[in-house]
């Protein structure tokens, strides 16, 4: 890996991001352990040194400003990043908010083996790594993370209804909801619409920034029993989306 290019210290600089002494260094010992380990599990499929900087880090770093909004320099700030895959964005976002707890949702074990290996060799002391799906850890009475998190995040967990429903269990009430999209933002939130009325959600903002956009929803009330559904049904038939 190559260290911090000019591009991603521009853009930090454009969106008011100051990074602590050290965080740079750790930022790029990430960045080394993920595509080491990219070689034998597929974790990303960006190849380039300088677009990773760019993709994977300062992707993850746009939802700082949430972060700060929901509490400033995260103190006791209760994060769960679902479907965390390679670690992005919860990973880089736990490097540069020591003061947040972080909880890293992830279904599949390799992936999970990766990432409790990535927080080890960090010395993240401040993230811990579950091997759960999201639909057993929001369920009414049985899911042992629902109503629990101040902000919950995701990135390419699948179209806004399906992440929905797999997120806005886990928040607390008034918690809120960062979904990294892309430029069909607008298109998926309009197919949310019913969505996120039964979830007891309502979409209060999208925040463009250079890598995508961020959906921004808000838990109002207490997620209905019945969501999320089954294991894999939110995916394959999802909330309030009527089948073409």
């Amino acid at each position: 890996m190559i260290p911090a290019t000019d591009e991603f210290k521009d853009a930090c600089a454009t969106a008011g991001i100051e990074l602590e002494p050290g965080e740079p260094e750790q930022l790029y010992a990430y960045l080394e352990l993920l595509y080491e380990a990219n070689e034998t599990t597929n974790l990303t499929a960006i190849r380039d040194e300088s677009e990773a900087w760019m993709k994977h880090i300062f992707d993850a770093l746009t939802l700082l400003p949430v972060i700060a909004e929901i509490a400033p320099a995260g103190e006791h700030l209760a994060v769960c990043d679902v479907g965390s895959g390679g670690g992005v964005p919860a990973i880089p976002l736990a490097i540069v908010s020591p003061s947040a707890r972080f909880t890293l949702l992830e279904a599949t074990g390799r992936k999970v083996e990766l990432l409790n290996h990535f927080v080890q060799e960090l010395g993240l002391t401040n993230v811990s790594v579950v091997n759960s799906r999201a639909e057993r850890e929001g369920a009414f009475s049985s899911g042992e993370l629902r109503d629990t998190f101040d902000l919950v995040t995701a990135r390419a967990l699948g179209r806004t209804a399906v992440a929905a429903e797999l997120c806005v269990p886990l928040a607390r009430e008034g918690g809120i909801i960062a979904l990294i999209k892309g430029q069909k933002a607008d298109e998926e939130l309009e197919e949310a619409k019913a969505a996120l009325h039964m979830l007891h959600a309502v979409h209060s903002g999208t925040i463009d920034t250079p890598t995508g956009r961020l959906v921004i929803l808000e838990k109002t009330r207490r997620t209905p029993k019945v969501y999320p559904r089954r294991d894999g049904e939110p995916k394959r038939s999802p909330l309030g989306v009527k089948k073409s």
